[in-house]
């Protein structure tokens, strides 16, 4: 066993503390040490590398028995943004010597001491469509393959936001452990994601969707670091170590960051810090502990000598019941009280609908037809593409993509080519279904299914059929309990699978034709299901419901599957792919209905007594499907549908509502009273954490399409901008996900946003200020070091004498410092939470509104010295809250 893994089974393992902290607090000089590349910090790496080891020796010599190297930011896809992506390897090769070289100094035969290979999450968002699979996975090996080289005890793939970007980077550090002739149980994969003082993930994944997304891969230990301090991560920690089936790992910052004069201070001491760490180990069995940003070589002496070589404490595991997600939660494959419901409607198949709608490449019309379907009460949806005479490819690289960002149901992705499924795979952020292999083309097809279903950490559904030249598809129970058995041997034990990742399709096949041999096709697929059931009891089952009434009319389809769905329930179904709204409870069918359809599934035949005759007979030809209908948006009354649209990102029929509202509506009135009114909720719901990244931007999508109709047929003054703003990552920070949110949102909503780009300099933001006499800039930055850069740049533009508005943002910014220090070095500097604070400030300014801002930010400003004079004096500030929060 890895020297690691085994010490990770004696006793709990502490990381050292925050390399960025410690180099800050060093001497290094931009041009000297950094080579003019501002916070590539990995240049030290070869400049310093006497300073990047003494860091790793600090924390050694505190007692850590893990040391990250210094190449969080090492991949290609960073260093392009430094213009050096060809020095990825050589970095993280001397990383990893540079780590060894200090680690070997403090190693004992009884201690030794272990270099984990840092690989953080970069600037670009696979989800978002920021780079693609294929680069990224490029990236990252070549990342994996120096630290490898360089000597690494474990790949540490850490403050993970895109749960696509970790499944890349997985695969990333498989392919380079398999080049270089090893594998994850010599040098184990560490995962750390990052979650948001929102409760998920930046782009809203939940941590349960996290551990289930990331649950058959070969993970060594999954845990949380960074965004937030121990206390913020306590419900997020206690479920991994209950439900997570490995080491689970814990590395916050010292608390949420303030700013005192400029700087950083994180308010957890080194003792406050060791404490909150040694109740996770004592309490909920966490197994590696450590720092991330504002933790220092004290800190962690703190914690070693709190944690003391000791076990993490006993616990009992209860990893949840197998299932697969979307970007943002989770669904089981067995439901309590239902079955798993695939919507059928969102396939080329079974659709002719969305057929038609993607040879219009209509995306959003498919996109609409998902989010029915969702709102039908399907859990999963069936997303198949094949179409002949279309680039499959790239329609399913579009629907996905969409579907994955805009719907908040799992995908089953389904076709019958390698290269589809691979590609629809490769932007599906959660855990997918495969849909499907078989043995048809024998053991080789099916192998290629497991690879993608082990690649992507999907699920497969598995139909029962093999290579039998006479009778491919099962028909019989026996047949089809022989193939399962079969496939699910094949998958398991040969190509690793999990079985309950495994939804065996029994085949279901029509019993409407007439035929004799048809007749028992029904029956013989209920009696398969129970055969798998019981025989292979970890395993779903998963059929194509609608078959089995094919060629009828659809009021006695309607009534045949929900009949033939209640007896495969019966036997222990628990999946389908249906269309959920067709379905009739047993007790809205009519008793002579329903048993006619019993007689015609169990081929209950008899002399002068055909079941299907008598089963048809039951209903009129021109009878229409029964059910209840759900509320549509068409359905609303215009006012609250214009703003459901916006809210609900929903495309479909926007131009028709549009229309409608300008019979009754200026279109300026439109926009102003109910289109914004709709963007205002999106902003309470973003900003309360009900709403995710990816469906504000498809809000911001529906309104700038509203606007675009509306636009022809104002009057000219009405079409006029509302404003300018100037947008820029400041200089030295290569962060801009936040501030592109800023351009989408304030462009939908009648203002020209002039985006800059990252690491602007103060000239450059000036020149474009000039140029598009624009009405205000917009400063952001991630980065706790940029905040010094926003002062600095404030300070200049108060000597020049400029008087432009400034609203600034950032994760290490809070309203406070923004308000009270930063306005007294520039005094028209205003603070944006979000991207819905600066469309706020931005109305409020095209209204003329700007002296009643500076009176509120003044009475804020008040009650904070207020807050402060208490807590000082000793008073009670409670009805004031803390400075910060006022």
């Amino acid at each position: 066993m890895n020297r690691l893994l085994h010490e990770l089974t004696r006793r709990v393992l502490v990381v050292d503390g925050a390399m960025g902290t410690s180099i800050h607090a060093c001497d290094c000089s931009l041009e000297r040490d950094y080579l003019g590349k501002e916070n590539c910090s990995e240049i030290l790496l070869e400049t310093r590398p006497d300073t990047i080891q003494s860091i790793h020796e600090s924390f050694l010599d505190a007692g850590c028995d893990c040391i990250e190297t210094n190449t969080f930011g090492a991949n290609a896809l960073v260093l392009a943004d430094f213009e050096i992506p060809e020095r990825s390897r050589d970095f993280n090769r001397i990383g990893a010597q540079v780590a060894r070289q200090a680690c070997d100094k403090f190693a004992t035969p009884d201690r030794p001491r272990f270099v984990l290979g840092s690989m953080g999450p970069g600037t670009k968002l696979l989800t978002l469509g920021n780079t693609t699979w294929n680069e990224m996975l490029a990236s990252y090996t070549e990342q994996a393959l120096g630290l490898i080289e360089g000597g690494v005890d474990a790949l540490q793939i850490e403050t993970c936001q895109d749960l696509l970007q970790v499944k890349c980077a997985v695969n990333a550090c498989i392919n380079a452990l398999h080049q270089s002739g090893k594998t994850h149980l010599d040098i184990p994969i560490f995962v750390s994601v990052t979650i948001e003082t929102t409760g998920t993930m930046l782009l809203g994944t939940e941590i349960s969707a996290a551990a289930e997304a990331l649950r058959g891969y070969p993970i060594a230990s999954l845990g949380l670091n960074c965004a937030t301090g121990p206390e913020e991560m306590t419900d997020h920690v206690r479920w991994l170590t209950e439900h997570w089936d490995r080491a689970v790992s814990v590395i916050p910052n010292a608390g949420l960051p303030e700013l005192l004069d400029g700087e950083p201070s994180y308010p957890l001491g080194p003792e406050p810090f060791a404490e909150a760490l040694l109740r996770f180990v004592e309490q909920g069995g966490v197994n590696i502990v450590g720092g991330c940003c504002g933790t220092t070589p004290e800190h962690i002496r703190a914690l070693t000598e709190a944690i003391d070589g000791r076990p993490s404490a006993p616990i009992t595991k209860s990893p949840p019941p197998r299932g697969c997600t979307s970007l943002f939660s989770g669904i089981e494959y067995r439901q309590d009280t239902s079955f798993l419901i695939v919507g059928e409607r969102t396939n080329t198949n079974g659709s002719r609908k969305f057929k038609r709608l993607l040879n219009d490449e209509d995306f959003d019309g498919l996109v609409s037809m998902g989010r029915e379907l969702i709102q039908d009460g399907s859990h999963v949806l069936d997303v198949c593409v094949d179409y002949v005479g279309r680039d499959g490819v790239r329609d399913i690289r579009e629907v996905v993509s969409r579907f994955a960002q805009q719907l908040a149901a799992p995908m089953m992705v389904d076709s019958t080519q390698i290269d589809v499924l691979e590609e629809g795979l490769r932007h599906a952020p959660g855990k997918c279904i495969i849909n499907s292999m078989n043995l048809e083309e024998g053991e080789e097809k099916l192998g290629e299914i497991c690879r993608l279903a082990s690649a992507y950490g999907a699920g497969v559904v598995a139909g029962t059929i093999d290579e039998d030249p006479e009778e491919a598809m099962a028909k019989t129970a026996e047949r089809k309990i022989a193939i399962a058995e079969r496939i699910c041997d094949l998958a398991v034990n040969k190509f690793g699978l999990h079985p309950s990742d495994i939804l065996f399709d029994p085949l279901v096949l029509p019993i409407t034709t007439g035929v004799d041999a048809d007749r028992r096709l029904a029956l013989e697929t209920i009696e398969g299901i129970r055969l798998i059931a019981e025989r292979l009891p970890e395993c779903q089952t998963m059929i194509g419901l609608s078959n089995v009434s094919f060629g009828l009319n659809p009021a006695t389809r309607q009534v045949l599957n929900s009949a033939f769905l209640h007896e495969c329930l019966e036997a222990g179904l628990t999946g389908a792919i249906v269309h959920a709204s067709k379905i009739l409870p047993r007790n809205k069918i009519d008793e002579a209905r329903w048993d006619a359809a019993m007689d015609l599934i169990y081929d209950r035949r008899r002399e002068g007594f055909d079941p299907l005759t008598v089963f048809i007979e039951l209903f009129d030809d021109n009878e229409s499907t029964a059910g209840e209908q759900r509320e549509r948006l068409a359905d609303l009354p215009l006012e609250e549908r214009l703003q459901r649209h916006i809210i609900d990102g929903e495309m479909g029929d926007l131009e028709p509502t549009i229309n409608e509202a300008m019979t009754n509506y200026k279109p300026l009135e439109i926009i102003n009273d109910h289109l914004l009114a709709g963007m205002k909720v999106v902003g309470e719901l973003f900003g309360s954490g009900q709403m995710q990244l990816p469906f504000v931007l498809q809000s911001a999508q529906v309104m700038k399409s509203s606007v675009a109709l509306l636009e022809p047929h104002m009057d000219k003054a009405d079409t006029q901008s509302k404003g300018t703003m100037v947008l820029a990552t400041v200089q030295g920070d290569v962060h801009d996900i936040g501030k592109n949110l800023v351009d989408i949102i304030l462009s939908n909503n009648g203002f020209n946003v002039i985006n800059l780009g990252i690491k602007q300099t103060l000239p450059n933001i000036l020149k474009a200020y000039h140029e598009h006499n624009a009405d205000a800039i917009g400063l952001s930055g991630l980065l706790v070091k940029s905040v010094a850069v926003m002062k600095n740049n404030l300070a200049d533009l108060a000597q020049q004498g400029i008087k432009a508005p400034v609203i600034l943002g950032g994760a290490a910014l809070n309203r406070a410092y923004a308000e009270n220090e930063l306005r007294e070095v520039y005094q028209s500097t205003y603070y944006g939470r979000d991207a819905f604070a600066g469309l706020e400030f931005m109305n409020r300014l095209a209204a003329g509104e700007l002296a009643v801002i500076d009176e509120e930010v003044a009475q804020r400003s008040a009650k904070r010295a207020e807050v402060v004079a208490k807590i000082a004096g000793g008073g009670d500030a409670s009805s004031g809250g803390t400075a910060t929060e006022t």
